[in-house]
């Protein structure tokens, strides 16, 4: 179920550890595996990612189920990772997320009607001045307002 070119990237990433260090390179090799599998990973792909990396499979598990980044159920197109954690929340954090879940018709966890958007709480995305604030892809957006938000959903909500 890995590709061989994923099966090359991953490799790309152990030479840059130790020898027998393979397993440091754990973390992008569950990125690698999740971006060709439509965004999530499934006990199999884990499983898989263990064996190309000559690990325990519990140990891929821990790492996959520990960090917030890593999905084990179909995602939209575009995740929206909403902070939650205190600066934000103390910023009105749930108050957007309810704003932007009623928006945009889909409930936290869950996958919009035309698959485009997934909404997620995060506990923290490290940009604590910037709060409240939400992740979409790469992209940090701070300092959101609901007029902030709608303008970030026009971006993301049509599949252009």
């Amino acid at each position: 179920m890995i590709s061989d070119q994923a099966k090359k990237e991953i490799d790309f990433w152990v030479t840059k550890y130790p020898e027998g260090r393979q397993s440091s390179a754990v973390m992008q090799a569950l990125t690698i595996v999740q971006n060709e599998n439509n965004g999530s990973l499934t006990g199999e792909l884990m499983q898989e990612v263990a064996d190309h990396l000559q690990m325990p499979s519990i140990s891929v598990q821990e790492v996959a189920t520990f960090y917030e980044n890593y999905n084990h159920k179909p995602v939209g197109k575009h995740i929206i990772r909403f902070c939650h954690n205190i600066s934000c929340m103390l910023n009105g954090s749930d108050e957007l997320i309810s704003y932007l879940e009623q928006k945009l018709e889909v409930k936290t966890g869950e996958v919009s009607k035309d698959g485009l958007v997934s909404v997620k709480k995060v506990e923290c995305l490290g940009a604590c001045v910037g709060g409240p604030m939400c992740q979409i892809g790469d992209q940090y957006h701070e300092h959101l307002t609901p007029s902030k938000l709608d303008n970030i959903c026009l971006l993301y909500t049509s599949d252009a």
